[in-house]
């Protein structure tokens, strides 16, 4: 039977609606931090809660042969393994459901743990990254049977360790190859959009190297009044030693080993999307603040194919009310640098450690940690048949051409899977869009967007199996 795209969306709609939503709004209610940010998660248990809430909802679909396994491995957290038999090849669809904590800023009446549902927004933290991936991947396989259309055998993975890295994620590719088989197409439901008026699939993303910079100059801290001047302050040899990888001037990262040339198609997809002209939109800058970049093509490619500094993290500072005349014996700093998607993260996390801890000044004690390093991601070449679906897909949904661009985030499963099924073709795509402000206060789901990019997923996994 033919994919009709007037009932597909209607049956998205009413699923959103009637069973998708109240269950989001349940799940955005627990606090399950991915494990870097809740090292005691076990004992917590909130992540096994997310876990079984999904499942149960999982469980309870009308999808002929459905099965659903929540696998765990010792001493790591746990991943939700479904499996839906189709045919001929198999198509890849994965998601995450721990969160990132709660951060500073919410609005007055939201909270990270509190669902708030204001029009087409559903407030808290989780439920657009990536808690709907589950709910939106088995909607779509179901709209397809419901209408009698033809799928792939699929595979939908949902992990619970996303957020700090995938560092789960590789033992469980290892224990459970056999089951997943040799996908031909992956689909992956964690990336963003540009706005909320077409279909967006994400062709590159950023690596990504974390750690900690410590600068210690004195076993305790002393009097200021006697000690400036001529002890040197910690801070200052921190400032001085970022001065070394990054322009405080411009945001340039001055290790050339750090920046990659930009593809001619992806230069070409940042044209495309720079001539929309929303790449500027929906950052609640301060007034009179302006951008590092303000030229729409320059400032997509800052955003995606350009290593970027950011300061996530400090310690040894007190508060400011209760900040002493004291010289402080030490400053802490965690680092995050954003890499282009070309770039090995490991050797960039060398590279920072070399530039930072080479001949201290003063002869501080200085020290530097990365944490695991994610690689970054460049699809491979779009076949034919995977371009022209996603267009069609964002034509009938949203009645616009659908969108190719980088995201400045990372998604490490991506770099692993490009790796382990060189041959197979990807959809990255998601419903992160303006303001919506993942990671950060005030982190809403677009409603609408989740329901039609549901409907393109179903689309383009009919002309997969069509194909």
């Amino acid at each position: 039977m033919a994919f009709d795209g007037a009932r597909a969306l209607a049956f998205s709609q009413k699923t959103w609606d009637g069973d998708i939503l109240p269950t989001l709004t349940e799940y955005v209610k627990i606090p399950a931090k991915s494990p870097a940010f809740d090292p005691e998660w076990q004992t917590h248990g909130h992540l096994d809660r997310a876990v079984a809430m999904i499942e149960a909802w999982c469980r309870a679909r009308p999808i002929k042969g459905l099965t659903v396994d929540v696998v765990r491995l010792p001493g790591r957290t746990p991943l939700i393994f479904m499996e839906v038999p189709g045919r001929g090849d198999t198509a890849l669809l994965y998601g995450h459901c721990d969160k990132q904590p709660e951060m500073v800023g919410w609005a007055e009446g939201l909270g990270p743990w509190t669902p708030v549902r204001r029009g087409h927004k559903l407030y808290g933290r989780g439920a657009a990254d990536d808690g709907y991936a589950a709910f939106a991947a088995l909607t779509a396989i179901q709209i397809l049977q419901d209408s009698g259309v033809e799928h792939a055998r699929c595979v939908v993975l949902i992990e619970a360790c996303e957020e700090s890295g995938s560092f789960d994620l590789p033992a469980y590719m290892d224990a459970l190859a056999g089951r997943i088989g040799t996908p031909s197409f992956v689909v992956c439901l964690d990336s963003g959009c540009a706005d909320y008026e077409r279909l967006w699939c994400t062709t590159s993303l950023r690596g990504i190297v974390n750690g900690v910079l410590t600068v210690e100059v004195l076993s305790e801290g002393v009097h200021s009044g006697a000690a400036s001047g001529i002890v040197p302050s910690s801070f200052r040899i921190l400032r001085s030693l970022l001065s070394r990888i990054e322009d405080e001037r411009t945001g340039e990262v001055r290790l050339r080993e750090l920046h990659a040339d930009v593809p001619g198609e992806r230069l070409e997809q940042a044209r495309d999307v720079a001539a929309v002209g929303q790449r500027l939109q929906g950052f609640p800058l301060v007034p009179g603040m302006r951008f590092t970049q303000e030229e729409p093509l320059e400032a997509i490619l800052a955003g995606t194919w350009r290593p970027a500094l950011s300061i996530i993290g400090a310690g040894g500072l007190p508060s400011p009310t209760d900040g002493g005349n004291v010289l402080r014996p030490k400053t802490v700093a965690k680092l995050s640098m954003r890499l282009p998607p070309t770039i090995s993260a490991k050797t960039a996390a060398q590279k920072l450690q070399e530039t930072l801890e080479a001949d201290p000044p003063y002869g501080a004690r200085v020290t530097f940690h990365a944490e695991s390093p994610g690689d970054g991601w460049d699809a491979p070449a779009t076949a034919p048949w995977l371009a022209q679906a996603m267009r069609r897909a964002s034509e009938s949904f949203f009645g616009k051409p659908a969108l190719f661009q980088g995201q400045g985030g990372s998604i490490p499963f991506m770099a692993m899977l490009g790796a382990r099924y060189p041959q197979a073709q990807f959809m990255i795509t998601g419903v992160l869009g303006p303001d919506s402000n993942a990671h950060g206060p005030n982190e809403y789901l677009h409603v609408p967007m989740g329901v039609k990019v549901t409907a393109c997923v179903a689309s383009v996994l009919a002309d997969h199996a069509a194909r």
